[in-house]
């Protein structure tokens, strides 16, 4: 007689599912919900995750320009990037990518650095998609409503 296998079978490519959801970022706390988003893109909410296989959900964030900071990270938060030349390294603050021209990025930007760097990092992050305003072309995808802000009262600035 066979014993009885303890092990979950490897997902595959073939048979990952993929659903899409849509999250509305108004007054999320950025780091909540970058945690929350990264895990779906990774499929670690699924019971066959597998950390070799792009098995996570397409992920559309809405309002992006809408989320929020605790405490003093607005204005004392700071983000470095480098040039690439001698000397070159660049600092801005939250405040300001915010009331720029691209302010989808500080939520992008918090999201792409919990995905881990590599191919299939990269591969996971072309399945999010951030929009500024409540306007985005996946309505076709009928995506479904997922509420970080009743998952935890401390998700959402303010309540």
């Amino acid at each position: 007689m066979k014993a009885l296998m303890k092990t979950t079978k490897p997902a595959t490519p073939a048979t990952v599912e993929k659903k899409w959801l849509i999250v509305d970022a108004e007054g999320l706390v950025v780091g909540r919900a970058a945690t929350i988003i990264a895990n779906i893109l990774r499929g670690k909410h699924k019971p066959s995750f597998t950390p070799h296989v792009d098995c996570g959900d397409n992920v559309i964030v809405i309002n992006a320009e809408k989320v929020k900071f605790t405490g003093n990270k607005l204005t004392d938060k700071v983000y470095y990037k480098h040039t690439g030349y001698a000397g070159g390294i660049k600092e801005t603050t939250p405040q300001k990518v915010l009331e720029g021209r691209f302010p989808e990025r500080v939520l992008e930007k918090a999201i792409e650095r919990m995905i881990p760097r590599g191919p299939l990092g990269r591969q996971q992050m072309r399945n999010l998609r951030v929009f500024k305003g409540t306007e985005h072309p996946h309505t076709a995808q009928n995506p479904e409503v997922l509420d970080i802000a009743a998952m935890n009262r401390k998700n959402k600035v303010g309540a």
